[in-house]
């Protein structure tokens, strides 16, 4: 299975939910080829924030080498799932389907609630990985 995790400037979220998830597939075994993008065009080609590479560390996962791109229409045709952090990382991808098995491609990483943004506030940093590794290991645990 090939997987995109979306949030809004693929600094924070997404490169931590493209790490959590590479990480748990691996310790499952499972064959998943991971990576994360942005709605937006601000950090393309940065480094994820160090605080999401330090959160990572912290529980051993090492996120340090991802580069930040901006998600494009054509991540439909290369994704079989698409995971976004909010409403708004949500509205601004749908904006771009081209059809309805795109449309069924994509849903927020939690089910029935978003991801934080933790930019500007350092304290969420620890929840926002924890609430991400919950919803990691929930979707492993439905498509595996």
């Amino acid at each position: 299975m090939k997987i995109l995790m979306v949030c809004l400037g693929n600094i924070c979220r997404s490169p931590l939910a493209h790490g959590i998830m590479e990480d748990l597939a691996k310790k499952e075994g499972l064959d998943w080829e991971v990576d994360s993008a942005g709605t937006g065009n601000w950090h393309v080609g940065e480094s994820p924030d160090k605080r999401s590479t330090a959160i990572a560390r912290k529980y051993r996962i090492d996120i340090s080498e991802q580069s930040c791109r901006q998600f494009t229409a054509k991540d439909f045709e290369r994704y079989d799932k698409i995971f976004v952090m909010d409403d708004m990382n949500l509205r601004d991808v749908l904006k771009l389907v081209r059809n309805e098995d795109d449309h069924e491609k994509v849903s927020l990483l939690l089910e029935n609630a978003i991801v934080p943004d933790p930019y500007y506030e350092d304290d969420l940093f620890d929840d926002v990985f924890k609430m991400i590794e919950k919803g990691c290991k929930a979707i492993i645990e439905r498509e595996k």
